[in-house]
């Protein structure tokens, strides 16, 4: 009856739970043995993937037009009326699967997070999945609709970031200010969905019998190769070893701004006084030097790219309406990713293409595995694949090289992802920290004024240099602004272990980037059957979170620095 199943998701998106059952229910009542397993889990993946692309398409629409209300309801009615059987359906089958004995070759290590995911199934959260999916729309809606009054002209907040590298000081600060006010004008709306928020996750967690939410996500994020303890030991590697660093960074630009205290709004100027980076006029010309970029780096990665072009597979633009931020998600289906970034002009924009170019990648190079549930990566690597492109790609930025910059402001381009890299890790740690103790003191945490408290503190453990002398309401809710704390909890460690990750890639290449880009493709092509570990040691790295290692990344990072700053006659 297979062959009756649609080849595309497009032909798929408007299928009923009752056209789909019947082929759920064939794979529940089919024999498995040794002799059927093969064809019965390519069933399943073509099943599988068919309503996982579904949903991302779904999805995607929600974000590239957060007014569009017939995506929403469309995507609604997909979370209310599929979402929830199909899980429940799928759960059999992995039920089915790991009952059968079958280990089949290559499933090593999802037959160990089917365990997992089948011990943490409760059919009671189902619908609670769902609606936290709602809620996730709910937030986007918000951020969404930030738009600012500048110049006589209604703009987003992201389009206005570009004036905070004004070197006019007043100009930025009164940039800052008007974002700052239009951000806290949210600032109840987002209380109120944090409660709802924190309560369903509470209930998730109760109902899968678990002692806490922190205990449910690390179990649902299939975290087998860290504790939370673990998490805490980086926090405090980051405290020893980054914070010293940032503050180094911090002290530097503030005698190069002659400034008596560095402000928020000091902080994406140029020190020197030099106009910002401004690489591309047109998203066409973002597109056209980045391609140039991959495929100098392989010629088969720029083909990846080129793909995406060619079949409209990136989004590029910030425009009103559209969703903050930026993904790279899987079509498995049609074996595609796609990327979805708010670009402005920005140097940011090159690196958070480059960083989503990294997630595609992954999914081009893993496209080989034939089941659905070999294709899961853990998040700790997955980020490797992207901040390690990012890092990789470093050599290229320059236009005798088909890149954006000459040499001077190509150093200088790589001189401010440093920095920025830096100074991520302490800030990781605040949001890493922070969601550790909402989720040990939910109780407290439900009271969104102590969550202000707590990140306060926070902010000061992990992130002197800068001063917030009467702007205390602004610091406090930071994080309402960090779309990681609301729409994937526990979801940002991933980053700070993975730029760990591709520091020692990018150390790597520094003495073989031919070779070291294989190792990064041949990790990559693993997909998800390696342990988290063994996926590092692929791509050339320690899966770490100690003093040491960290300590040996920093002052790569910073030496480099210093001789690029001598490039640039500094």
């Amino acid at each position: 009856m297979f062959s009756g199943l649609p080849q595309s998701a497009q032909e798929f998106t408007d299928w009923t739970w009752s056209q789909i059952e019947p082929y759920y229910l064939d794979l529940a009542d089919r024999p498995l043995n040794a002799a059927t397993a093969g064809a019965w889990l390519q069933d399943w993946t073509h099943l599988s993937q068919l309503v996982s692309e579904t949903h991302e398409r779904l999805m995607v629409a929600t974000t590239v037009d957060t007014t569009d209300q017939d995506a929403e309801r469309r995507y609604g009615d997909f979370l209310e009326e599929i979402q929830p059987s199909s899980q429940a359906v799928e759960q059999k089958l992995k039920e089915k699967l790991l009952a059968s004995g079958l280990e089949p070759e290559g499933l090593e290590v999802p037959m160990r997070n089917m365990r997992s995911e089948a011990e943490l199934f409760r059919e009671a959260n189902l619908p609670l999945l769902s609606e936290e999916l709602k809620l996730i729309t709910e937030y986007d809606k918000i951020t969404g609709a930030q738009t600012v009054i500048w110049e006589g002209e209604e703009i987003t907040i992201i389009q206005l970031q570009p004036v905070e590298q004004s070197v006019e000081r007043s100009l930025r600060e009164r940039a800052w200010m008007v974002m700052a006010a239009r951000q806290l004008a949210d600032r109840e709306a987002i209380n109120t969905l944090w409660v709802r928020f924190l309560e369903m996750r509470l209930q998730l967690a109760a109902n899968a019998g678990m002692p806490d939410y922190r205990s449910y996500r690390w179990q649902q994020l299939l975290r087998f190769d860290y504790t939370p303890q673990d998490s805490k030991r980086f926090q405090g590697a980051i405290e020893q070893v980054v914070v010293p660093a940032a503050g180094r960074i911090y002290e530097k630009r503030r005698q190069r701004l002659g400034v008596d205290v560095l402000r928020p709004w000091d902080l994406k100027v140029d020190p020197w006084g030099r106009l910002p980076l401004r690489p591309y006029k047109t998203i066409t010309e973002l597109e056209e030097r980045t391609s140039t970029i991959f495929r100098r780096m392989d010629p088969q990665l720029g083909e990846y790219f080129e793909i995406m072009r060619r079949e409209s597979l990136l989004d590029l633009d910030n425009r009103v309406g559209k969703a903050q931020g930026g993904y790279c998600i899987e079509y498995p289906v049609a074996k595609r990713p796609f990327i979805f970034t708010n670009a402005v002009g920005l140097h940011d924009d090159v690196i958070t293409l480059l960083h989503e170019g990294g997630h595609a990648f992954h999914v081009f190079e893993s496209n080989h595995l034939p089941y659905h549930q070999q294709h899961y990566v853990p998040i700790e690597f997955a980020e490797v694949a992207s901040n390690g492109m990012e890092l990789l790609a470093t050599p290229y930025l320059s236009t005798d090289e088909g890149g954006f910059y000459t040499q001077v402001d190509a150093a200088r381009a790589v001189v401010e992802l440093l920095e920025t890299d830096l100074l991520f890790w302490p800030y990781m740690a605040v949001v890493d920290a922070f969601q550790h103790w909402v989720y040990e003191n939910p109780n407290a945490a439900l009271e969104p004024s102590n969550c202000d408290e707590q990140w306060a503190e926070l902010w000061g453990r992990f992130m002197p240099g800068v001063d917030w002398s009467g702007l205390e309401q602004e610091m406090v809710t930071g994080w309402q602004r960090k779309g990681h704390i609301h729409q994937d909890p526990f979801y940002y460690i991933e980053y700070g272990l993975a730029l760990l990750g591709a520091v020692q890639v990018w150390r790597n290449a520094q003495s073989d980037q031919a070779a070291t880009v294989a190792a990064y493709r041949k990790a990559l092509s693993l997909g998800g059957t390696a342990p988290l570990p063994q996926l590092f040691a692929a791509a050339g790295a320690d899966f770490a979170f100690d003093p040491g290692t960290l300590s040996h990344a920093v002052e790569l990072m910073e030496e480099t620095i210093t001789t690029l700053e001598s490039v640039q006659g500094l």
